[in-house]
């Protein structure tokens, strides 16, 4: 079977320290195995064929409606961490399947209109909301008209621990923070300078010295130098300089680009999630299904779960059609 010589050749190329497919701890409800595929390869197709993925080529990454083709959106962000991922596991001899399939689904449960729309939702729900734990519940609970995904455990735990404070448990799930961490900066650099927020000559010296010029050579230079600082080690990290001078980019670029950028849609995401959520946790039961039944009766975690799931353009004609008078209305 295919999926045996999938196993074979996991067994023979990849790192002592990877995750093989055949070791998987499984899923939280027992399901009758592909002959095919392996886990982390049906997780995988799971995920980009789940409604939630293809929504996310609606939702903001930094810039709000750009006036141009070529900016990032979450979508595009998911496929750059896949791709940076996946580059990293091929150079350590990790479970690329597994990093790809935690990559895909890393931001599965982000908000509308970027971080803007996570602080928001965080200030108005009453347990919180971080868009990882959210990326979490969107697999396990509301995908499927509330049946979930069902991924693998090592999935949903590279899912939840992305964030750089996160503690994946495979090497794999660091290997997909780490590209996460890579491909906002430097992709969002590219689009700071389309928009005429930054200038190529005003990026910090010492970074441009360490990484280079261009995003091309900036993420090379990071994969590379985490492929040679993580070989035939029990971890995947940089070297000293290269994250202090990572570090020190991402500091930039909250200053001068991300701080900016969130205050031109603040006022205005604020004002319609605000709105929205004051209209469903009064009207919940005009909530779509299946969000009042995952939500074990908690109205604020289910009009939050609803009003994240939105793209940018349907929470503002939602918005539109709820609190903007139409015209010929009496």
């Amino acid at each position: 079977m295919m999926k045996e010589k999938t196993y074979q050749k996991e067994e023979a190329f990849l790192s002592p320290y990877a995750m093989k497919s055949a070791e998987t701890k499984g899923r939280l409800r027992a399901e009758t195995p592909c002959s095919m595929r392996t886990e982390f390869q049906r997780d995988r197709d799971r995920i980009i064929y789940s409604k939630a993925f293809l929504r996310l080529k609606n939702k903001t990454q930094v810039f709000f409606a750009p006036d141009g083709d070529h900016y990032m959106s979450r979508l595009t962000h998911t496929l750059d961490v896949s791709q940076i991922a996946r580059s990293i596991a091929r150079g350590l001899s990790l479970n690329e399947d597994l990093a790809e399939a935690i990559a895909l689904g890393h931001d599965i449960g982000h908000t509308p209109f970027g971080h803007v729309g996570e602080r928001v939702l965080n200030a108005l729900c009453p347990s919180g909301f971080r868009h990882y734990e959210q990326s979490l519940r969107v697999v396990d609970l509301l995908e499927k008209d509330g049946k979930g995904l069902n991924l693998t455990y090592e999935v949903r735990d590279g899912i939840l621990n992305h964030t750089n404070s996160g503690q994946p448990a495979t090497l794999e799930g660091a290997a997909v923070s780490l590209a996460d961490r890579i491909a906002y900066i430097n992709h969002d650099i590219e689009d700071a300078i389309r928009a005429g927020f930054l200038k190529a000559d005003e990026l910090p010296a010492r970074s441009v010295r360490v990484f280079g010029e261009t995003t091309s050579s900036r993420i090379n230079t990071a994969i590379r130098d985490i492929c040679e600082t993580s070989e035939g080690q029990p971890f995947v990290r940089m070297s000293d300089e290269k994250r202090e001078a990572l570090d020190e980019l991402r500091d930039f670029m909250f200053a001068h680009v991300y701080e900016q950028a969130n205050k031109l849609i603040q006022e205005s995401a604020e004002r319609m999630l605000r709105a929205l959520y004051t209209y469903y946790t009064e009207r919940y039961e005009e909530l779509p299904s299946p969000y009042l039944s995952t939500s074990g009766g908690d109205i604020p975690r289910a009009v939050c779960d609803y009003l994240s799931s939105m793209t940018d353009r349907y929470a503002i004609n939602l918005f539109q059609r709820l609190f903007v008078p139409q015209e010929g209305c009496v």
